[in-house]
């Protein structure tokens, strides 16, 4: 990377928290509160992360449904640094990008049910409430921004890829400024979905453990305002708990794609570490300065032994050392906003770590049964008594989506 970009606080909301700091505290601690048993419209029943529907609020946008709420909460917060990009830089500077694969699937089922037992869709649905555009649309409306928008769709790694373009954007001097995040719903749609592909664990998801039998679905949105301006970056946020914020800058990011399988990613866990090589070349880093990873870690049986190979060959003999965690029992699989979920994850532990005492640090906890899988190669799960013997200056965040759209992002404290 040739210029430093900065990763504004995020704005969170997910079943682990609506705001910052109750999203730290429920990693830190491995609260699996927001996990809770749902029934769909067929009578099935799953475990799913939720957001209270108390938490939510009508925003007023053309198509006020609940992805576009779960969205509104997280931007809220951080809607002074988008305000503040859009005066320094001008309306038209200003870039929005979002991962979402949920196209109001709450409006779509219930339109198309009353189509099918009417012959004709409500008079209030329109194409537009499906269209992948919206939640970009939405943001743009909210802020009044005039710059490029964009969705991107790539399954669980989504929201990285429009981390990615946001950077692109910016560097490529179309624009100098980006709003980039995150969103998606469990919805009915997504539940049953993923139940038919066998992938739903009838329990609370279990990472990396030899009794793994698949995911945990969930809802969220995450969003940072990235810019080259330090000051904007660092401002304050006393909802944090904190004075001053040290400057978090988007070190590197890599990408690849499997292409071998819809769902199923390759065995040996190439394509992961392409994408994790491809990261560390852009940052100009060994994989010896990471101080953290945030695992994909979804609880299925193939995810987790291709995952557990390539942070093995990644790092090495350091591989039972370097401390990661997936952070999917606390939040759910947030799906399309879930590689932006989990670099806020990231970009807390860099935060709230800044200054601490030699292991002292605090990371959050991968929450599991405990059993670890023989065949797996030997992690360093963080547990409740993990000791971090090093600062977290440096850390890397992977989501690996159906189909091999792989994507590592790497964010880390900035210099100067």
């Amino acid at each position: 990377m040739k210029e430093t970009l900065f990763l504004s606080e995020p704005g969170i909301a997910c079943a682990a928290g609506n705001n910052a700091a109750d999203f730290w505290r429920s990693l830190t601690t491995g609260s699996q509160d927001g996990l809770v048993k749902v029934k769909t419209h067929s009578g099935r029943e799953f475990f799913a992360a939720k957001i209270p529907d108390g938490a939510l609020k009508k925003t007023g946008a053309r198509h006020d449904m609940r992805v576009i709420q779960i969205e509104e909460l997280a931007l809220s917060q951080i809607a002074p640094l988008v305000e503040a990009a859009k005066q320094k830089y001008g309306a038209a500077r200003v870039a929005v990008c979002v991962g979402c694969c949920d196209n109001g699937s709450e409006f779509s089922v219930a339109g198309h049910r009353e189509y099918f037992e009417k012959g004709a869709f409500p008079k209030n649905y329109t194409l537009e409430i499906q269209s992948a555009d919206y939640p970009a649309t939405y943001a743009k409306e909210r802020f009044g921004l005039a710059g490029p928008a964009y969705v991107f769709a790539t399954a669980c790694s989504s929201s990285g890829s429009a981390i990615i373009k946001a950077a692109q954007l910016i560097q490529a001097g179309i624009v100098d400024a980006a709003l980039c995040g995150g969103v998606d719903v469990a919805s009915d749609t997504v539940l049953l979905g993923f139940d038919s592909l066998e992938a739903v664990s009838e329990t609370k998801t279990n990472p990396f453990s030899a009794n793994r039998s698949g995911i945990t679905l969930g809802e969220g949105a995450a969003f940072f305002v990235m810019t080259k301006d330090k000051g904007l970056a660092t401002a304050p946020a006393a909802r944090l708990g904190l004075a001053n914020i040290c400057p978090v800058a988007l070190l590197g990011w890599g990408e690849s794609a499997d292409a071998s399988h819809m769902t199923a990613p390759l065995a040996d866990g190439s394509g992961a570490l392409a994408a994790m090589k491809e990261a560390l070349a852009c940052a100009g880093l060994d994989a010896s300065k990471i101080d953290y990873v945030n695992l994909h870690g979804t609880g299925t049986k193939l995810n987790d032994s291709m995952e557990a190979k390539a942070t093995a060959e990644l790092f090495g003999e350091l591989a039972a050392s370097v401390p990661v965690s997936s952070t999917k029992p606390m939040t759910g699989h947030t799906l399309g906003a879930s590689s932006a979920v989990e670099l806020a994850a990231c970009w807390l532990s860099i935060v709230n770590n800044d200054g601490a005492a030699e292991g002292g640090a605090r990371l959050p906890l991968h929450v599991y049964d405990g059993r670890r899988d023989p065949e797996l190669a030997l992690l360093n799960f963080i547990q409740k008594d993990t000791k971090i013997d090093k600062a977290t200056n440096v850390c890397m965040s992977n989501s690996f989506g159906f189909g091999g759209c792989n994507v590592s992002l790497i964010i880390g404290k900035a210099n100067g």
